[in-house]
């Protein structure tokens, strides 16, 4: 005992950002080796308590796709999403506030330790880098053996357009795009908005996102009632895309290369979503293909410019893109650990 608690009061010696970092590397750790849990996935269970808000509120939704008048649906898509995103990580920061107080007050390291943990076990909850993966790859195998049809069932459980008279290049290019941008949504975002605000922030995020995925589409169901969960994700994901879009070029092979910055920012003013278009635009450019073109989307075909520069998207891309998403997951987790360190030692 008397050795693991020097052990944690060295670790806790070290500076604020070795501590995160570290939590961040613990986090992708447990998403490596346990994967999205199969049940009990509280991301799953904020999805039924929406469904059943939006049951609730199934006014508002009819008001949205009937009337021409925005502000009613707007404002009660607003509360409802003041209701569901706030509450819990509220929740979190004044329990970590209390626990880290009172682990404080009784001088207990071991304590402190266990909350670290625990926050840590927090931000594996929001990320998906093996679920991302397994599903990219359920696309991939299929598709490698010439099976379209499994390749588009897959693919459905991926993307929002339509996949029935998806061709394989069509499929290919779906799935690296998803890729691409979720790796932003669903894992570097996660981590960006844990260092700079721990397990809440990190969770805020996350059931934003979440939420925006449910209800931002641009239907008539949706527009009004869910703008304001659109609105909120895109100013959410503003900064962290431009770090992921960052961490994307540090991510492959040196030097460091500001071009493929600058091309991307700029392609991605005319993508539908700008955050991810960023993101997108720049995997593309730095693994040199192209992505964009038409889609289908609810009966809507979607003219997309072009993103990255190359060759168009091949099959082979796929496992590349994945790859590309985990390097700059580490690379981020590490630099801020070993930053950690170097600055504690240095000052």
């Amino acid at each position: 005992m008397t050795e693991l608690s020097s052990g944690l009061i060295s670790l806790l010696s070290f500076s604020n950002l070795a501590i995160i970092g570290g939590q961040m590397v613990c986090a992708l750790l447990l998403d490596a080796l346990l994967g999205e849990p199969k049940r009990y996935h509280p991301l799953v269970g904020f999805g039924h308590l929406v469904n059943r808000l939006k049951a609730k509120c199934n006014k508002a939704f009819y008001a949205s796709h009937q009337s021409r008048s925005c502000t009613a649906p707007r404002v009660q898509g607003a509360l409802c999403w003041l209701i569901l995103v706030l509450p819990l990580p509220i929740a979190l920061w004044g329990l970590n506030h209390a626990a880290i107080r009172y682990a404080h007050s009784i001088e207990s390291q071991l304590l402190i330790g266990l909350i670290y943990l625990l926050n840590s076990c927090v931000l594996y909850l929001t990320l998906g880098m093996q679920s991302l993966k397994e599903h990219a790859m359920q696309i991939y195998h299929p598709l490698a053996q010439g099976d379209i049809t499994n390749a588009r069932h897959f693919t459905a459980y991926m993307v929002s357009r339509d996949t029935q008279a998806l061709t394989s290049h069509d499929m290919s290019r779906a799935t690296v795009e998803s890729v691409l941008e979720n790796g932003h949504d669903g894992v570097i975002a996660s981590l960006f908005y844990f260092a700079i605000g721990g397990a809440p922030l990190a969770v805020l995020h996350r059931l934003a996102n979440t939420l925006d995925a449910m209800w931002g589409y641009k239907t008539p169901r949706f527009l009004h009632f869910g703008w304001f969960s659109a609105r909120a994700d895109d100013h959410l994901g503003w900064l962290s895309a431009y770090c992921t879009s960052i961490l994307y070029v540090l991510a492959t092979s040196p030097p460091f290369q500001y071009t493929h910055l600058t091309r991307a920012w700029q392609q991605a003013k005319g993508y539908k979503s700008r955050n991810g278009g960023r993101c997108m635009a720049t995997g593309a450019g730095v693994l040199h293909f192209t992505l964009g073109g038409t889609s289908d989307y609810q009966g809507k075909t979607i003219h997309s410019p072009v993103l990255g520069l190359g060759e168009a998207v091949t099959l082979a891309d796929i496992p590349r893109s994945i790859g590309l998403v985990a390097r700059s997951a580490w690379l981020l987790a590490l630099a801020l650990f070993l930053l950690g360190i170097l600055m504690q030692i240095l000052f």
